[in-house]
């Protein structure tokens, strides 16, 4: 009867802490989308190095219809990830002290994912790694390649 009871509370120990290790891992997951290209992951600011995507208050037309192109990037994003957990490497700071990073769900980088379907550009400014993506997407007018559109640098400098 006393081993029973010594049996029973061990395994009821091993339960708890398994529980605790695991809830632990994933409460310290924090994951918010702010654009189409950059993201708040566990407290750090994160922008995607090598791209850029339209401001969310950016618009594109196509066949005489307003596209809220920033606004498409962002979901987009936030579609892709899903609840799935998101990976980066980081490459740096940028001026305003974001984190530069590349970031993946399921070893899929999600700049390339964002220039290929035509709702990111290779940022040729800073990087020369996404140019065959947004190739990809301008030849078969993808995104905002089938919209009369602005980049989004461009964008910016006048708004």
């Amino acid at each position: 009867m006393f081993l029973n009871k010594i049996k029973l509370f061990l395994v009821i120990s091993i339960c708890l802490i398994f529980f605790f290790l695991t809830y632990n891992d994933v409460k310290s997951y924090e994951i918010k989308i702010i654009d189409g290209d950059t993201i708040h992951l566990n407290g750090k600011k994160i922008r995607f190095s090598g791209i850029d995507t339209p401001e969310l208050k950016q618009t594109c037309k196509k066949n005489d219809k307003i596209i809220y192109c920033g606004i498409k990037a962002k979901k987009l994003l936030i579609d892709k990830i899903d609840n799935q957990k998101v990976n980066c490497i980081e490459e740096g700071k940028d001026q305003y002290k974001r984190t530069l990073a590349e970031c993946f769900v399921n070893d899929l980088s999600l700049s390339s994912y964002l220039v290929k379907k035509g709702y990111a550009f290779a940022y040729r400014k800073y990087s020369k790694k996404f140019i065959k993506d947004e190739d990809y997407a301008r030849v078969n007018n993808l995104g905002m390649w089938s919209m009369n559109f602005e980049f989004p640098w461009d964008y910016r400098r006048k708004n």
